[in-house]
């Protein structure tokens, strides 16, 4: 089973203008305000190449152990 991420909440301002475009695009996407939000700064994160590696677990290891016999 895969482990939960921890998540941090934080207070973020938004002119009211902003707010609208971004409560209407996650509207077209069929996601949350919230979770539009987080979809942008992943995005911006990934396309800047700021995202950390994601760690290795045991299956993984394990999966690129058995590949390389």
């Amino acid at each position: 089973m895969a482990e939960k991420k921890s998540t941090k909440s934080f207070i973020l301002r938004v002119d009211s203008d902003t707010m609208d475009a971004i409560e209407a695009w996650a509207a077209d996407e069929f996601r949350s305000t919230n979770g539009q939000l987080q979809w942008i700064i992943t995005e911006a994160l990934r396309k800047a190449k700021r995202l950390p590696k994601k760690k290795k677990n045991e299956t993984d290891v394990k999966n690129e152990q058995q590949g390389e016999d």
